[in-house]
């Protein structure tokens, strides 16, 4: 199976950079590019992209609002967004995520690992950068403090987690795979999977990544801790 690649980016440099890129491998292509966010939605839509490289800051709509648009359009629910940034610290990273981003990849990233995050954002299997990431989580909700904040879920919102999904959860959010989490529970990877596909469909989330955002953002796991 081909992954189907839409590429968002207002730098026409730099798509064409990565036009080369991705369609110099036999497994993807490149169904079109955006210069913009509100044009990414629409070619994502006529294209049936399977992953969007997605740049967030993009004149008019932004790569986060397109981001928004995707992760609520139920046709576009297997479309998995990575978020392209110049620093991987960006601030924005946060609400990319929030936005229904898989994850995010700076734009410095070798070659080799760009090809790589899109091959894992297709399968939906893991994060991208797990620790990266949660480590990027972990250090906006400490400066906004720990717990729940105004807009995400508070503990209760774990209530519908059995004791082992809740458990599950929280070794996603500290970035281990099914196979780490496996070993750590002394269970096969075939029941992790079905844990965090059960806890995905529970908390209404696309994957892990909105995942660890909401172990984070309901209290389940604190900065720091």
């Amino acid at each position: 199976m081909t992954i189907r690649v839409v590429l968002a980016d207002d730098q026409a440099l730099l798509r064409s950079a990565f036009r080369v890129l991705v369609d110099s491998e036999a497994d993807m292509e490149v169904v079109g590019e955006a210069s913009d966010g509100a044009e990414a939605v629409t070619v994502t839509r006529e294209q049936g992209a399977d992953v969007v490289l997605m740049d967030i800051r993009m004149p008019g709509t932004d790569g986060i609002a397109a981001t928004r648009e995707i992760g609520a359009d139920p046709t576009l629910s297997e479309v998995k967004v990575v978020i392209l940034t110049t620093f991987e610290q960006d601030e924005y990273v946060l609400q990319s995520l929030r936005a229904g981003a898989s994850g995010f990849l700076g734009k410095g990233a070798e070659p080799s690992e760009l090809l790589a995050a899109i091959r894992i954002a297709a399968q939906g299997e893991a994060l991208l950068s797990p620790s990266a990431t949660k480590g990027l989580i972990t250090k906006f909700l400490a400066q906004g403090g720990t717990g729940a904040g105004p807009d995400g879920p508070g503990i209760e919102a774990m209530d519908v987690l059995t004791v082992r999904e809740r458990e599950v959860l929280v070794l996603v959010a500290a970035g281990l795979s099914n196979d780490e989490i496996a070993k750590r529970l002394a269970v096969s990877p075939l029941t992790v999977k079905t844990h965090v596909n059960r806890t995905m469909s529970k908390l209404h989330a696309r994957d892990r990544a909105q995942l660890v955002v909401a172990a984070y953002e309901s209290g389940l796991v604190r900065p720091g801790v």
